[in-house]
């Protein structure tokens, strides 16, 4: 089930790293001539203020399509179709309700939030402007095609979901050079370009993901039914999908707090920062596809009441995290400084880069198995170990050793803080779930044998 999901993820993730490759590039005087020299340095600083922001809402659809995949892989594995349609369809319904209200607060809070907030410069509030107030109205067309893949994931067809993420992917690429330089006589639109080609990629995606689970799978029923109906499906979605949000939001709160300290080393720190931080969701893509599906799997085999299983899962997740994690840790430390080149020439910002990609990625696995093991405490209707399991690793560890290792060694210590907090955190979390499953697994096996 993973496999299609890393070729699905990977394309997604390269939303971000393709707008800043080409962004990047801005001025350069090889790829781009017209504009400013110097401002694809300008340019990834804005994006590295905006990368907070876009995580928040983000998360907002993680955690609601988490909610609705947990929801619909139990109803599935009950073997209850009429609820698995009415789950599915209060989902979107809430989705949309809830990306309207994201877009709307957004678009009248980009000045406050970016310059008291975030601490960006007036210098570079423009070209923030250019970009998020389009990406704010491509907010709808983001969560809803979220909670769309979720619940196909959740019903299995986890092919499906990837053919449809590598079909945004590659309109969006396609679409950047065009837009953002103004090739082929388009208009040059430089950092808005690169907004426009993710609008237009998450419109084409949502009309698909719709086809496919009204067209062809028959998914969806009347979404006007009585109140009654629609609440008691929103708060079977909230149970898991609050918390769930409030978990995946604690990570984008955190990268704004980091990226103030950061800012504090000026603008081209935050522009390799911004480098790393779109690098490194592509590095992690073989782990952010393996909790895609062992949620849905979890929830599945314990409505089937089969927690072999899920110890079962648990284990195999352990191990390959920490393998792959130490082989990913080892590559991207060889490959880091060529990493950097290819999307700068300043020393500042490649300097950032590779102390980055030098440093964090040795705690890689340990970071795997906390995705992973959330996302099956989420599949399996347990919410709240995961939000403790995020608020330790984040609000509990990573930022107060952000603060003094800050303080202490600079952006080093930055790098340093995220390390030790996805290596501790990683420990407890696996034995966090381990005692869990074997109690639930020892209290089925004392039911059976009393009947």
């Amino acid at each position: 089930m993973a496999l299609p999901m890393v070729w699905g993820l990977l394309a997604t993730m390269s939303f971000n790293a393709v707008d800043t490759l080409f962004v990047s590039h801005l001025g350069d005087g090889n790829w781009d001539t017209v504009s400013e020299p110097g401002l694809g340095d300008k340019a990834l600083a804005a994006m590295g203020y905006t990368f907070p922001v876009v995580m928040v809402i983000t998360s907002i659809s993680i955690g609601l399509g988490a909610g609705a995949s947990s929801a619909i892989a139990r109803a599935m594995g009950g073997g209850n179709t009429t609820r698995v349609r009415r789950l599915a369809t209060d989902a979107l319904t809430l989705a949309t309700l809830i990306a309207f209200a994201v877009s709307v607060i957004g678009l009248f809070t980009i000045d406050w939030l970016f310059t008291s907030v975030l601490g960006a410069s007036t210098e570079l509030l423009p070209l923030i402007h250019d970009y998020m107030a389009i990406w704010y109205v491509s907010a709808p067309f983001l969560m809803v095609p979220m909670i769309s893949l979720s619940a196909l994931r959740a019903l299995g067809f986890a092919k499906i979901q990837g053919g449809l993420m590598i079909t945004g992917a590659l309109i969006n690429g396609v679409l950047d050079p065009f837009l953002i330089f103004g090739w082929a006589g388009l208009p040059r639109l430089e950092l808005e370009g690169a907004a426009y080609a993710t609008l237009a990629s998450r419109v084409v995606t949502l009309i698909i993901a719709i086809y496919v689970l009204q067209g062809r799978m028959q998914v969806l029923t009347n979404p006007f039914v009585r109140w009654k109906e629609i609440a008691s499906s929103w708060a079977t979605l909230f149970h898991v999908g609050i918390p769930s949000m409030i978990s995946n939001l604690i990570i984008p709160v955190s990268s704004g707090i980091v990226v103030n300290l950061v800012s504090k080393h000026g603008d081209l720190a935050v522009a390799g920062f911004s480098v790393a931080v779109r690098v490194e969701p592509i590095a992690l893509i073989v782990f952010y596809a393996l909790s895609g599906v062992v949620g849905p799997l979890c929830g599945q085999n314990k409505g089937a009441g089969l927690y072999h299983r899920v110890q079962e899962t648990l284990s195999v997740v352990m191990r390959f995290c920490l393998s792959f994690g130490l082989l990913l840790g080892g590559l991207l430390w060889v490959v880091g400084p060529h990493i950097a080149g290819f999307f700068s020439d300043s020393e500042e910002v490649v300097g950032v880069v590779v102390g980055y990609l030098s440093i964090v990625p040795i705690s890689y696995g340990a970071y795997g198995m906390v995705m992973s093991i959330i996302a099956m405490f989420n599949g399996m209707g347990h919410p709240l170990p995961g939000l403790g399991i995020s608020f330790l690793r984040v609000m509990g560890v990573y930022l107060p050793f952000a603060i003094v290792f800050s303080w202490l060694w600079g952006l080093t210590g930055l790098f340093v803080a995220t390390m030790l907090s996805n290596l501790m955190v990683g420990l407890i979390a696996y034995l966090w779930m381990r005692r869990v499953v074997s109690r639930q697994q020892a209290g089925t096996l004392s039911v059976c044998e009393e009947g």
